[in-house]
């Protein structure tokens, strides 16, 4: 048989890392060799080679000093990365018996002159939730309708209606409105450009189940009211059931905070973590919730990096001891799965939001950044699994984590959830559409 290698080219941050690893693994398990490529800033975080899956590196060509932000990463992308990206594609063409096709980020969109360079087909692959596609996708008929400017500034906070049975958006929901104005109109260049680039795709798989309002339907009607992708839009997720291995091998420093769940209540924890890649929430935001959190009645588990911890009071990892628990890094879906966690204060990223619907733990919503708004909408206002807190007082934040902790019929809610997403309907649907893929894409 020959040996089908898949060259898989994941955005470098962990929250799209990941995702790309459980597909891959998916990959490998219907007989494919998945090959997954990072820059060496994030290789070394995860596995060299994880069974089947195969990972390796290519320099970004930056600088030791330069942080990896988005702006460094988006300017490796497009000026350092294609070279050696292209050396090693060739140098896998050459030693593998067959180069199947590129499974692409389309973060990373970068990578699909160098697939059409050396002549492997390029699928398109979007770790979020569809809708979050669809807003993307909607940038030309947004601007013809005066809804936002040229370079993405909204222009009003009128509803965005993306089609067939979806609730609206509004434009606070936009992933690019992070930061000063020349930050916006960056990060919106970085969209329209990511647009422009993928029109091309056949075929995009994304990370979300069948279910999601109707995906296949929507695709379809997208096609029609948007002109700018022909894609065949394929649900294969969320993969995380489909994996044995879990998250990337990110450093285990703290287990001992699963000795420490073991000591407390059934459901009475509330778990705290803002997230990998985006700055967390400033050290003010920091302080006013510690102090809240001193003042609750509940337990807790904070994931907070130590150039974060300026931003509590004087004391307070060592003053908390006895109840609550502040760690730079924790086994997400070892403590969300733990039966003494009732509640996870979230930034709303989509692999933490599904990591909650799996272990069915209700969600207080902070949402920071990009397609996280979106999230937050659905978790609240569609599937009523969670609530948002706006700001970290410590009367909001009380009666935030009560009505979370104490509300029984948003339990319910999370147990249908958790079937929708991962229940035995669904994994069918899902290996089905990833099988059916693989087949007709490599026949």
């Amino acid at each position: 048989m020959k040996n089908k290698v898949v060259i898989m080219v994941p955005y470098p941050a962990q929250g799209h890392v990941t995702p790309m690893l459980n597909l891959a693994s998916a990959l490998s398990h219907l007989g494919l060799s998945p090959v997954v490529v990072t820059p060496e800033f994030i290789h070394h975080t995860i596995v060299q080679t994880t069974h089947n899956i195969t990972c390796m590196s290519i320099p970004d060509g930056l600088d030791e000093e330069t942080p990896r932000d988005f702006f460094a990463v988006e300017f490796a992308m497009e000026n350092n990365m294609p070279m050696h990206l292209d050396r090693l594609v060739r140098k896998l063409i050459n030693n593998s018996d067959e180069v199947a096709f590129m499974v692409m980020d389309l973060l990373a969109s970068w990578a699909l002159k160098v697939g059409d360079d050396c002549g492997v087909r390029v699928v398109g692959y979007w770790p979020v939730m569809f809708v979050a596609y669809q807003l993307i996708a909607a940038i030309p008929e947004m601007f013809s309708l005066g809804i936002i400017s040229e370079t993405g500034i909204p222009q009003n906070e009128g509803p965005i209606y993306l089609g067939y049975d979806q609730p609206p958006l509004t434009t606070q929901d936009l992933p690019w409105l992070i930061g000063d104005l020349a930050s916006r109109r960056s990060r919106f260049k970085f969209w329209t450009r990511t647009l422009a680039r993928t029109r091309s795709l056949s075929h995009i798989l994304v990370n979300t189940f069948p279910e999601e309002h109707r995906i296949e339907l929507i695709s379809n009607l997208q096609k029609h009211y948007y002109s700018t992708s022909n894609a065949t839009i394929i649900p294969v997720g969320p993969l995380t059931q489909h994996t044995r291995y879990g998250n990337p091998h990110f450093p285990e420093e703290e287990p001992s905070c699963l000795d420490w769940l073991d000591q407390q209540s059934e459901r009475s924890v509330v778990y705290i973590s803002f997230g990998t890649w985006v700055s967390p929430i400033g050290k003010e935001k920091v302080r006013n919730l510690a102090i809240a959190l001193e003042s609750t009645k509940y337990p807790f588990i904070w994931v907070l990096g130590p150039k974060w911890r300026d931003g509590l009071p004087k004391g307070y990892v060592e003053r908390m001891m006895d109840r609550g628990r502040v760690v730079s890094w924790a086994p997400q879906s070892k403590v969300l799965q733990h039966a003494a966690v009732g509640c996870y204060l979230t930034h709303c990223g989509w692999n933490s939001t599904i990591e909650a619907i799996q272990s069915k733990v209700s969600l207080l919503c902070y949402p920071i950044a990009g397609d996280q708004f979106v999230n937050c909408d659905y978790i609240v206002n569609i599937w009523r699994i969670g609530i948002r807190m706006d700001d970290f007082g410590e009367e909001n934040v009380h009666r935030s984590l009560q009505k979370v902790m104490e509300d029984m019929e948003m339990e319910q809610r999370l147990v249908k959830m958790n079937q929708r997403v991962f229940g035995m309907e669904t994994s069918l649907r899902v290996t089905t559409n990833l099988t059916n893929f693989v087949d007709n894409y490599t026949s």
